[in-house]
Parts: structure tokens; C-alpha cells; sequence
């Protein structure tokens, strides 16, 4: 007798800090989770969703291979899952907009830079086939030595000339006396989905859980602007909202002339943006958060 799936699956890492922004982007999207310390999977009470918690590395295999319809994984660990032909690929449907760092070679403080310093090297890294990969594109021979941790260290302990690790901050690079001289990725989390075949309701249940991430994501830095105006001052106006679409404009009763304008503003909005307004022409300017939005 075969099962009918009715909830979607998700891959999550199950601790870090990408884990706890995951956490905080279904909650600010409604999703209530119920779990247990120590479990391996998570339930929404609210919504036909289950998490799997898991290791980030097996988060794109456990979705190209269809065991999970969603997942929340670094760009990174993607990238470096998609250099290898014999994985099923994956659908980015967005980024998310947390868990920013970068890919980067990395070189002791004392030695100047140049790719060509690479040369007949060996390179320690978590990531052996993205580093493959920009050496080959560079045309650059070097020696890669895959490590599973530490790679700040492979220098002073001489299992490597040189490193390309993921960087934050950059503090333990130089904690251990390297400096990043190179970007190779520029990462952050993203949202994927499987390529495997998926019932029409499994779809439409993905779509309208991305649809509420989105809106969370998009809500983050946007801001709901209400300010008056003379009509005369509004193509300057518009021009100087932050990030926003045709705001909506109304006439003031009893003020011939004079408009009311609203706009959502997609980016920030600082001090200065709001002296620019008021320089324009605008007055009474209003500036407001927004709890929901949905794109």
C-alpha cells in the first residue's frame, strides 16, 4: 500500500547560526515549530510542514535526491555539491538574505599578493572543488589538500603554503597570522527546492511558503512613507523615495494643489533622505514599519 505525502519536507541545519536564522525567518512567516531537544525532526502545528535536522553538508543531497522537497543551505555548500557531475541539481528559488560570508584565499600577513604566488603551491580547504575550479579558470597548478576543519592552521602546522577558507569576520585568519587577499564566492543562505516530480498540491504548498518568506525578507528594511505634498513637487519626490514603486497619491480636501503620498520604500530610509523630502517640498513626513507584506 503506498503512502500518500501530504506535508513538505525540509532540510535545515540543525544548529548554528544559520540554524537560528532559519528559525527566525519561518517564525516571523507564521510557522509555528514543535520539537525536542535532540531530535532529528521538527513538526509545524500550523502549517503542512516537517523539518529534518541535519548536517549543512547533506542538506543539497537530501534535496536533489528528492528525500526532501525544500532546504536552507549556504550558497557555499551548494556550489561546491553542484561542481561534482554525479549529484541531482537543485532550484534556487531565493536568497535569503542571512548567513553572509565569503570564500577566499587567504595568505600569511608578511607575503605580498599575486595569483601567480600560487603557483606549484599547496592550497588547504573545505572546499575542494570550488577552489579546483577558480584555480583551473585562473590557469593556475596547485596542489589541493581537503580538510574537514582548521584550515587556518594548515600553514603554521605545514601541511600548506596557503588556505581558501570561508571568512566572516576574518578573525581567526588572523588569529593564526593570514590575511583574505582573494573572493572567490560571495555567499549566503538560499532557499532550494528539489527537481524531483512533486504533486500539485506539494507545489502550490512550497510556492506559498516561499511567497511568505519573501514577504518576510522583503519586510526587513522596507518602510511604509506617508508624507503631503504640492503637486508640483512630486517627480522630485518620487525620484528621491528610497527603492520605491509608483507610491499612491490623493488629494487633500480643502488644500487645492497639495496631494497626500504613500509609498512603500524597499530600501533604507535615513535622516538624510527625509531632509532631501523636506527640501522638495514635502511635509508632514510620516515613516512606519511594516509588519506583513505579501509580494
Amino acid at each position: 500500500m503506498t503512502t500518500t505525502i501530504t506535508r513538505l519536507r525540509m532540510a535545515v541545519q540543525k544548529s548554528g547560526r544559520l540554524a537560528d536564522a532559519g528559525d527566525g525567518l519561518l517564525a516571523k512567516a507564521g510557522i509555528k515549530i514543535r520539537s525536542a531537544k535532540g531530535q532529528l525532526t521538527a513538526r509545524a502545528t500550523n502549517f503542512p510542514l516537517d523539518l529534518m535536522l541535519v548536517r549543512d553538508d547533506d542538506i543539497p543531497t537530501l534535496v536533489g535526491d528528492g528525500v526532501c522537497d525544500l532546504g536552507i543551505v549556504g550558497l557555499n555548500v551548494l556550489e561546491e555539491y553542484r561542481l561534482d557531475p554525479a549529484n541531482e541539481d537543485v532550484d534556487v528559488l531565493a536568497r535569503l538574505g542571512f548567513g553572509g560570508c565569503a570564500l577566499k584565499i587567504a595568505i600569511p600577513v608578511v607575503d605580498d599578493w599575486s595569483p601567480a604566488m600560487l603557483e606549484g603551491k599547496r592550497i588547504a580547504t573545505s572546499y575542494p572543488l570550488l577552489t579546483r575550479d577558480w584555480l583551473s579558470r585562473e590557469g593556475i597548478e596547485a596542489e589541493v589538500v581537503t580538510m574537514h576543519g582548521a584550515v587556518e592552521l594548515a600553514p603554521r602546522l605545514g601541511i600548506a603554503d596557503y588556505v581558501c577558507d570561508l571568512v566572516s569576520t576574518g578573525q581567526t585568519l588572523e588569529a593564526n597570522g593570514l590575511k583574505p587577499v582573494h573572493t572567490i564566492l560571495e555567499s549566503e543562505s538560499v532557499l532550494i527546492r528539489t527537481r524531483a516530480a512533486m504533486a500539485p498540491p506539494m507545489v502550490d504548498r512550497a510556492e506559498a511558503l516561499k511567497t511568505r518568506m519573501l514577504g518576510v525578507i522583503a519586510t526587513a528594511e522596507s518602510k511604509y512613507i506617508v508624507l503631503n505634498a504640492p503637486e508640483e513637487a512630486l517627480a522630485d519626490i518620487t525620484r528621491i523615495l528610497p527603492g520605491a514603486e509608483a507610491p499612491t497619491v490623493m488629494p487633500l480636501m480643502g488644500m487645492d494643489g497639495h496631494v497626500a503620498v504613500q509609498a512603500v520604500a524597499r530600501e533604507s530610509v535615513f535622516w538624510e533622505t527625509l531632509e532631501a523630502l523636506k527640501a522638495a517640498g514635502a511635509r508632514d513626513i510620516l515613516v512606519m514599519p511594516i509588519e506583513k507584506m505579501m509580494l
